[in-house]
């Protein structure tokens, strides 16, 4: 890891997102990105893909510069920090891919920097892709294996057992470390995945918001959110297949109880994930 400086924090809390099967439309790593643009977040650190990325999944890309360069990007995980107008905390955001190679060491890596800032509280986000349609609201599961932190913020106790991806190694290198940690999960409709999901990303916003008190101004994302709705309602207007399924679904959810991730549908949608990675290897 290569830190340009080690910023003085005020009772840091960690909040990291990662591109890969753990963001479902997008919408984990969206939400940090609103984040990181909202509190004018300074980079201060970044993870060497070298060491960790197969660039054959994550591939970088290349991109020309207004004299006419070529330039590459590498898909880096990024920490910045932030402080919080209103409020005794300030943010580190971690951003990047989900590690192909050594996710023991790479977790390490934030959980020993984690340590060198004073954070105490992290908490990881994700997207889902599930059940749920589109026309609902996007129901947000907070959980955790602490069960002081699951009492002192609301949420579950964790349970699950079963594949995990990089933010289950990461809660375990913060264990060890002694940090506490949660994690929060959107549920997203599995059948408009191939798109950035902002609807999903604003139900975290707002699930981070009610735990930390942020008083992040959401607008733009609730525009975007609203934009990103109309084109799909339009979309699936003209297509009377996903038109009988999104009916389908909202009469299952006819209770108005959100549809709530459980551990089986995570490890259903990572044993998926797995088999299109394999599948698109394959086909290189």
């Amino acid at each position: 890891m290569r830190v340009d400086t080690l910023p003085a924090l005020r009772r840091p809390v960690l909040i990291a997102a990662f591109h890969g099967w753990n963001d479902g439309g997008s919408a984990a790593t969206l939400a940090a990105q609103f984040l990181a643009s909202s509190f004018d977040a300074t980079p201060f650190a970044t993870i060497d893909p070298d060491e960790y990325v197969d660039f054959q999944q994550s591939r970088p890309t290349v991109a020309l510069t207004e004299d006419g360069h070529r330039t590459i990007s590498w898909p880096e995980t990024g920490l910045s920090y932030a402080h919080v107008p209103g409020i005794e905390r300030d943010l580190v955001l971690c951003v990047g891919v989900e590690p192909n190679l050594r996710w023991r060491a790479f977790a390490g890596e934030i959980s020993d920097l984690a340590l060198k800032l004073g954070i105490d509280l992290a908490l990881t986000l994700g997207g889902l892709l599930a059940d749920t349609p589109h026309t609902h609201p996007v129901p947000v599961n907070g959980s955790t294996a602490d069960a002081a932190l699951a009492d002192e913020l609301g949420l579950q106790r964790s349970r699950y057992e079963g594949p995990t991806g990089i933010v289950g190694v990461l809660h375990d290198a913060l264990a060890t470390a002694g940090i506490p940690s949660a994690s929060l999960w959107a549920a997203v409709p599995h059948y408009i995945s191939a798109a950035a999901n902002p609807a999903g990303a604003l139900a975290l916003v707002r699930k981070l918001d009610a735990i930390l008190g942020l008083n992040v101004a959401t607008a733009e994302l609730e525009t975007g959110a609203e934009r990103f709705l109309a084109e799909v309602a339009e979309a699936i207007d003209d297509d009377d297949e996903t038109s009988a399924y999104v009916r389908e679904l909202e009469q299952r959810d006819g209770d108005d109880e959100p549809d709530i991730p459980s551990g089986d549908d995570i490890a259903e949608q990572l044993q998926r994930f797995l088999r299109e990675q394999g599948d698109s290897g394959q086909q290189q």
